[in-house]
């Protein structure tokens, strides 16, 4: 009996700290210093209250939940010599840094764009806005 008093008080305890969620992404691109995309991991933490996005190379960016004030959600469709047709799924997120205006962008995968955009509102309560040809993205949920 007290075997399972103990394991049941150890899941309730184990449940209140799983209570600070954190939802990590990573096949997504972020900017490196000299500007070119490089692979990273996006995670909405809620025990840091912030996205951090976490480059393979440089420095990780912390943008508090508080000071994002616009997030949105591009899908870019291209033709390009060398590769031929290229589609991206962008999100740009704008907030203040020690009140500086500021925008960080990250180039999300096609197979987990909508999981990211689930998450944005799920951790942040925040809807990304649609803009460009998003509608014309080809893939639903």
């Amino acid at each position: 009996m007290r075997f399972w008093a103990a394991l049941l008080t150890f899941a309730l305890f184990a449940l209140t700290i799983a209570g600070a969620e954190e939802t990590s992404f990573y096949k997504v691109k972020a900017p490196s210093l000299n500007g070119k995309p490089v692979k990273a991991v996006l995670t909405f933490s809620d025990d840091h209250k912030a996205i951090e996005v976490r480059p393979a190379k440089g420095e990780v960016t912390t943008i508090p939940y508080a000071e994002i004030s616009k997030v949105s959600y591009e899908y870019t469709q291209e033709l390009t010599v060398v590769m031929g047709e290229s589609k991206d799924h962008w999100l740009k997120i704008d907030y203040t840094d020690q009140s500086m205006p500021k925008t960080f962008v990250v180039q999300m995968d096609k197979h987990e764009y909508i999981r990211i955009l689930d998450a944005l509102k799920a951790h942040t309560g925040i809807d990304a806005e649609i803009v460009g040809n998003a509608d014309k993205r080809g893939h639903t949920r």
